[in-house]
């Protein structure tokens, strides 16, 4: 048996790759719900992300062209999320619901009347997606005991947006918890009539919340297509947007937290993508199967409150009334 081999450089360097989208989707779901505004549409403003960044950079030819039409469809769906919880006061989860349903049929039904490839666009080459970047130094330092392949190999060689989403995280942390608008969001998630009687818009900060997490969602997206893949197919979020709530549970909406949890998920879909490396530390076969599904036990796990007592935003899920 071989333990060393779960922790491989190609298994982290797969962790990585695997955690970006859960990481900018838990990012998403931390500034939403910070401002009280709970989205479970996650999923299907990442998948409607993922396929319009996808189809407009295999028309257009440009990856960042597609990037930003990724963003625009999730924004859309962000704005529709918003006017329905904010301004209607309409019931949040269901508000999210319905746009996984939206995006997953839409999303299949305009890729058919498109291409004509069963739902799924044309692979992506060439301009049409994002490429690894090589680091400086990265070759010359390969030759170097440890320190070298750690960042040849693990932190040399991602898509541009691996580095986005990592550098999301301290950002994230220095807009919520140094900026006086982190401070009036914080506290509209806590205690909205407060901001209102300080004279701050509770209806601005909220639409302002939604909107940053309809970007992160559609960068998101967008790198599943255009970075992760070469193309778009039917419903290849399967189920991260879900695992990234999981994901804030754990981390107690918190950045830093948020990172490690979606980097322990990346890994467990790293692992199961290895089955050969699970035989060789463990000393037996496990069913493919079971590795597949460990990220959604271990989110079934989150969800059922077995990590610890995880307090949202006191005002989450709750609409605003002002008072006359």
């Amino acid at each position: 048996m071989n333990f060393l081999a779960l922790f491989d450089l190609s298994v982290l360097d797969s962790t990585v790759r695997l955690a970006v989208p859960l990481l900018l989707a838990c990012l998403a779901g931390l500034f939403s719900e910070r401002g009280g505004i709970f989205d479970i549409g996650l999923e299907g403003k990442m998948l409607a992300a993922a396929f319009f960044s996808a189809a407009i950079a295999a028309t257009t030819g440009s990856v960042w062209i597609g990037l930003l039409a990724g963003i625009g469809a999730s924004l859309t769906l962000s704005a529709v999320h918003g006017v329905a919880s904010i301004t209607f006061r309409g019931n949040q989860l269901i508000s999210g619901v319905a746009i996984n349903f939206l995006a997953a049929g839409l999303t299949v039904l305009i890729a058919q009347s498109w291409f004509r490839q069963g739902g799924r666009t044309p692979s992506l080459i060439g301009g049409g997606r994002f490429e690894p970047i090589t680091l400086p130094f990265a070759d010359a330092l390969t030759t170097v005991p440890f320190f070298g392949p750690l960042y040849s190999e693990l932190i040399s060689g991602h898509s541009i947006l691996v580095y986005v989403a990592l550098l999301c995280v301290p950002g994230t942390w220095y807009i919520l918890f140094r900026t006086r608008f982190g401070l009036r969001l914080r506290a509209v998630g806590e205690n909205p009539a407060a901001v209102d009687t300080a004279g701050v818009s509770v209806v601005g900060l909220r639409f302002a919340a939604v909107g940053i997490c309809g970007i992160l969602c559609g960068i998101a997206g967008a790198y599943l297509a255009t970075g992760l893949q070469a193309g778009f197919v039917k419903d290849m979020t399967a189920g991260r947007g879900f695992i990234a709530l999981a994901a804030l549970i754990f981390a107690k909406w918190r950045p830093w937290h948020a990172l490690w949890a979606t980097l322990l998920f990346g890994y467990l879909q790293a692992i199961a993508l290895r089955p050969d490396i699970i035989e060789g530390a463990l000393g037996f076969k496990v069913q493919v199967q079971l590795l597949d599904a460990m990220p959604y036990i271990l989110t079934v796990v989150i969800l059922a409150g077995f990590v610890g007592k995880a307090i949202p935003p006191r005002a989450g899920g709750e609409p605003y009334v002002k008072e006359r």
